[in-house]
């Protein structure tokens, strides 16, 4: 079974990601760079669509997300 949803959004990690970003005083493209530093070639409008919840986020996403902030995976897992 593949999901593409949940409860109407593609990712619940957006907000925290957003969140995490701001503390940061990162933007987007800061972190879009940061990523490809690692090998994550995400672009500034990539990340946006996920900090809206309109894009899926792989699980390589998540924890490059995770040692850039320097946060637990689970960090993302959470709706509020």
């Amino acid at each position: 079974m593949k999901i593409t949803k949940y409860n109407n959004f593609k990712n619940i990690s957006g907000k925290k990601l957003k969140e995490l970003r701001k503390q940061a005083k990162l933007s987007q493209q800061d972190l879009a760079e940061k990523l490809q530093l690692q090998g994550i070639d995400l672009t500034s409008k990539e990340i946006s669509k996920i900090e809206t919840n309109k894009r899926l986020v792989q699980d390589f996403e998540l924890f490059a997300f995770s040692k850039i902030f320097g946060v637990s995976a689970d960090e993302f897992n959470t709706e509020n």
